[in-house]
């Protein structure tokens, strides 16, 4: 059974401008749902930040954050509170809400180039490959807790990378990359990846535990510098996909339709694949790996908003860091101030409403064919 969304209505008048509205006013109808969702991120991000262990009021919240502003004094804070919130909680926040960000974007690219619900960012192997790269670094003796000078993410970062341009050397076929022998070999890589995995962690025993907590992902090592490590590549990427919403559209149609438009189907595949890959590899150096995020969030993002990519997509962005700065909340709240992986609670979430898309896809849900 071939899964895919409703297609869009009036994909085609899409393209056209005289067929569409004016691009003006399509933005001005759009900006007032992208402005309410920045404000509850921004709402979800501010609870975050006073709740845990420790509880800070609001009021005292917002007055330390915006005390730190340039040429803004609001009086003198408790120190205890102020380097909670400064230097502890709003690291992780802002990271969490970044990674957040990139997942659920990066999923609803994935699910629109591959026109299937079930696909997510790491499916061409970014994930094995981030995981091998971090486990090669976490078995030797290197020192990975530097700073800015550990070797974790960049080897990470550059597993992920390694992995997505295999999958894509071992799909190429003919000067074209097909789809679905894209989808295959990134099933055969991250197999690969996933065996040396655990072929490391049965050797070096002494280190499973290391290994495990960087799988299960997490933000408790969250700082200002890992944020500005993984959020040049995650902009630039996100800036590079968005113009390609309108396009997206136009692939939820089949690839003959889509070329008879105009569409060089597989430039746009590739462009739109390579960018969310990158942007994914660079999350998952700075977190681990953290699932269910780039499944579930672009699911709620198109039950609220349909199916138009050009909301999908940075609805997605913004209700991926709503849900993973709440979910990190959780993890670090939840068991009297022990700290959870946030991989277990995504999965608690996302596995129960992932086996409700799979019975409603099973029973044929509105829009299936």
């Amino acid at each position: 059974m071939r899964l895919a969304y409703p297609r869009p209505q009036a994909t085609t008048a899409a393209l056209d401008d005289d067929a569409a509205l004016p691009r003006l006013l399509t933005l001005r109808g759009m900006l007032p749902g992208y402005g309410l969702a920045a404000l509850s991120t921004l709402a979800v991000a501010l609870f975050a930040v006073g709740w845990g262990t420790v509880h800070i009021a609001p009021q005292t919240t917002v007055a330390i954050l915006v005390g730190h502003l340039p040429f803004v004094s609001t009086g003198v804070h408790d120190r205890t509170a102020e380097a909670i919130i400064w230097d502890v909680r709003l690291p992780r926040v802002v990271l969490a809400g970044v990674v957040g960000a990139t997942l659920g974007f990066a999923g609803a690219a994935y699910q629109g180039v591959f026109r299937n619900p079930l696909a997510e960012p790491y499916l061409v192997g970014v994930a094995a490959g981030a995981s091998l790269g971090a486990t090669l670094i976490l078995v030797s003796p290197l020192y990975v807790t530097a700073g800015i000078f550990s070797p974790l993410p960049p080897a990470a970062f550059g597993g992920a990378l390694v992995a997505v341009a295999l999958a894509y050397g071992l799909a190429r076929a003919g000067g074209r990359v097909p789809v679905t022998a894209l989808i295959l070999s990134g099933v055969a890589v991250s197999s690969i990846g996933t065996s040396l995995v655990t072929y490391l962690m049965l050797t070096y025993s002494e280190r499973t535990i290391a290994i495990l907590g960087w799988i299960l992902g997490g933000f408790n090592t969250a700082s200002w510098t890992k944020t500005l490590i993984a959020l040049p590549y995650v902009a630039v990427s996100m800036a590079l996909v968005l113009p390609f919403a309108r396009v997206l559209n136009v692939l939820q149609l089949d690839d003959d339709e889509a070329r008879h438009l105009g569409i060089d189907v597989e430039r746009v595949q590739l462009i739109v694949l390579a960018f969310a890959s990158l942007a994914t590899a660079a999350a998952v150096a700075v977190s681990g790996l953290i699932g269910f995020v780039g499944l579930i969030v672009p699911h709620a993002v198109r039950m609220l908003f349909g199916p138009d990519y050009r909301r999908v997509l940075p609805m997605s962005a913004f209700f991926g860091a709503s849900f993973l700065i709440l979910a990190d909340t959780a993890a670090r709240s939840l068991d009297g101030g022990r700290e959870v992986p946030i991989g277990v609670v995504t999965a608690f979430i996302g596995a129960p409403f992932f086996l409700y898309l799979l019975r409603r896809y099973q029973r044929g849900g509105p829009g299936m064919i």
